[in-house]
């Protein structure tokens, strides 16, 4: 008995590309879903803007900003003349909200440009640290704390990023020596190893300049060499609920990037 082969091949394609079809319209149907629900979704901005009077760090100094020239003429360009303006910039990667990655500390760590983009939108989980700073105004965010906040809004979710809120966001505008402080509310390693190693987050943030409230840095080098990234110089975490957020962070794709300025938000139900 002979079989048509090539009519059974084709009835199978048509049958597979009926079913992929189906599934693309169902898909794109969902993603329409999700878009309308995100667009009717309250947003909240968790960057700085930054300039040329921005705190940073004293070792990497102020950014400048000038006017673009004319490599030819030396002169600026100018809407008047050229029909467009553009700025020069030189400032240090970790300047204003910004990104670390994993080389930022480590030789062999991934750059910023390698980051998969899965883990540029993520649940947002935020611990309050603020209840502990009356008593101790440069509180390091225990494993207890971690473990009360546990207790009263479940495990932090696997996959997550995690910031801490500490309300200092607020002086980076009105009082930016302030802001510069040391030491300041941030990290405690223990509650950093937890998340990673037992809560298994994706990447952390926080609002001051660094994550550990000592001058070892032992929570950042514990992250970026754990091949996980951080957002820094975080803003406007009080405007966030605790939990049931997204947040979506993004930063330019520099090649072998070791850090950047990034634009981070939450999307609020």
């Amino acid at each position: 008995m002979q079989t048509n082969a090539p009519g059974i091949i084709l009835r199978l394609l048509a049958a597979a590309s009926l079913a992929f079809l189906t599934n693309a319209s169902a898909t794109a149907a969902s993603l329409n879903e999700i878009y309308k629900t995100i667009a009717n979704a309250r947003f909240v901005d968790l960057t700085h803007s930054f300039g040329t009077d921005t705190p940073v760090w004293a070792g990497f100094g102020q950014a400048k900003m000038t006017p673009a020239v004319d490599p030819a003429t030396k002169r600026p360009y100018t809407i008047a003349s050229d029909g467009f303006r553009t700025t020069y910039y030189e400032m240090v990667g970790q300047y204003g909200t910004h990104v670390d990655p994993p080389a930022h500390f480590d030789e062999h760590g991934i750059t910023m440009d390698n980051i998969p983009l899965k883990q540029m939108i993520l649940p947002l989980i935020v611990l309050n640290d603020t209840p502990y700073l009356a008593k101790d105004p440069n509180h390091a965010f225990s494993l207890d704390d971690l473990r009360a906040w546990e207790r009263k809004n479940g495990h932090v979710p696997a996959g997550a990023f995690v910031a801490l809120r500490t309300d200092m966001y607020k002086d980076w505008d009105s009082n930016p020596e302030r802001f510069k402080r040391a030491p300041f509310p941030a990290w405690k390693l223990e509650t950093i190893k937890f998340l990673y190693e037992q809560r298994h987050v994706t990447a952390t943030g926080h609002e001051s300049m660094d994550t550990d409230t000592t001058d070892k840095m032992d929570s950042e080098t514990y992250i970026l060499k754990s091949g996980h990234y951080q957002i820094e110089v975080m803003a406007n975490l009080d405007q966030v609920p605790e939990k049931g957020a997204l947040i979506v962070v993004t930063w330019p794709k520099v090649k072998d990037g070791l850090g950047f300025p990034a634009r981070a938000f939450a999307i609020v139900p």
